[in-house]
């Protein structure tokens, strides 16, 4: 699942521009770099949201948050694209965006969603992939992982610069609690390297040079809908998985109000959902599990979904942070 990766910031300037459109009518989209490559969902979502708007959708693509809080009120953003779970208090204290007007009540999540700012569009849960061409036995739990022979090669990716590599973190935070420093003394022999992004993460495991690496309970369905390779499978531990959600938002001070909030409110739409599981390879926020692909409905889920709200994420983030340098210095 490779919407959760967040890069390096771009400063090329917006991508997947329509000059045809008055340059009056244009929505610019902040957005993740995958959103607007040919393989992320970015093409179908301004095809489809153009059909609709008279407008020009604009993706300005790279590190969404930390951008946003250096342009401040002055931001040419009229929508964010691609923040988390776990960036939300530090996004919603900049006072910078807007109610999304959206009933959340029905949502086909594992966790209430009751935030009226932040408004999720998909879904996973963290997970580690692993071949089975390349590992006989894999662990079958968190605790089988942590007692693994040294010699299992893992990469994971860095959670300064990631937001997988933090949901791993609260993920060993939620499993382990105040044993956590513990885990990651038992971890950090077998973790190979750790990498600013999962891409090149997930290059190093596709290309062999890793026995699993972390991502998402959703990765194997790119490999069998894409690939018709079913040699990579997450491992599904039943201690549970971290949960996350990508969301999207409004700016308070966007200059095309009326646009923005049409982009909102096509956001939960089965037309916009439709196109999330296949293209961002992830689960859709709002639609059944029967109009999921059938490769989605195949994938093994976790029993247990874990989860920590904005306050308790951003309250352990530093200190699951000292815990996780410590152990692998």
């Amino acid at each position: 699942m490779r919407l959760f990766l967040i890069p390096a910031l771009l400063l090329a300037g917006p991508v997947l521009a329509n000059p045809a459109i008055a340059q009056d009518r244009v929505l610019t989209v902040y957005a993740s770099d995958y959103v607007a490559s040919e393989w992320g969902p970015g093409p179908a979502i301004e095809e489809g949201f153009e059909a609709i708007c008279d407008c020009d959708l604009q993706f300005v693509t790279g590190d969404i948050l930390p951008r946003i809080l250096m342009e401040g009120e002055g931001t040419q953003a009229d929508i964010v694209f691609g923040l988390n779970t776990d960036m939300t208090a530090r996004a919603r204290a900049s006072g910078l965006f807007a109610p999304h007007g959206q009933d959340t009540s029905d949502m086909s999540l594992p966790v209430a969603w009751e935030d009226d700012v932040f408004l999720p569009y998909n879904w996973g849960e963290t997970a580690f992939v692993y071949d089975t061409t390349r590992l006989d036995s894999p662990p079958a739990s968190f605790a089988e992982l942590l007692d693994a022979p040294d010699d299992l090669r893992i990469v994971i990716q860095d959670p300064r610069s990631s937001v997988s590599g933090l949901a791993l973190l609260l993920w060993v935070k939620q499993v382990y609690g105040e044993d956590a420093p513990e885990a990651w003394a038992k971890l950090a022999p077998k973790i190979l390297t750790v990498t600013r992004g999962w891409s090149e993460s997930y290059g190093m495991f596709t290309d062999g040079e890793a026995d699993m690496v972390l991502s998402y309970t959703t990765s194997p369905a790119y490999h069998i809908a894409a690939e018709d390779d079913l040699t990579k499978v997450a491992a599904i531990f039943p201690e549970g998985h971290y949960f996350m959600a990508e969301l999207a938002a409004q700016l308070a001070g966007t200059d095309q109000p009326e646009l923005a909030q049409a982009f909102m409110d096509w956001i939960l739409t089965p037309e916009f959902q439709a196109t999330i599981p296949l293209a961002n390879w992830s689960l859709p926020a709002k639609l059944p599990q029967a109009d999921w692909p059938q490769v989605m409905r195949d994938l093994p889920r976790p029993a247990t979904t874990l989860f920590y709200d904005e306050d308790q994420a951003e309250a352990l983030r530093q200190p699951a942070l000292d815990e996780w340098q410590r152990a692998l210095r």
